[in-house]
């Protein structure tokens, strides 16, 4: 699961409510093995998801450095060319 969160800091334009959403449900479905809550585990399964979406947030507004944001467009070509080499480029697609 979590290897599908992504880095978020330092790119141009700077990570989406969505994307830190998307990062902070995976982080509470790794350290709660679920992937889906029961009933009686969705509110605090829900509000665990909301905590860490701020903390992340503070997180990186309070980040600083010195190098250069990176493009977003520019890591995801990249991404997809690593995933070429590894995998084929006819079997990315029927891999989850």
């Amino acid at each position: 699961m979590c290897r599908n969160i992504k880095t978020l800091f330092n790119f141009e334009p700077t990570a989406t409510d969505d994307e830190i959403y998307a990062a902070s449900l995976q982080y509470v479905r790794k350290v709660s093995g679920f992937n889906k809550p029961s009933k009686v585990n969705e509110e605090s399964f829900h509000k665990a998801v909301e905590e860490v979406s701020i903390i992340t947030r503070n997180l990186l507004n309070s980040l600083q450095t010195s190098a250069e944001p990176r493009d977003r467009e520019i890591e995801a070509e990249q991404a997809r060319a690593r995933n070429a080499k590894r995998f084929g480029t006819g079997q990315i697609s029927s891999i989850k």
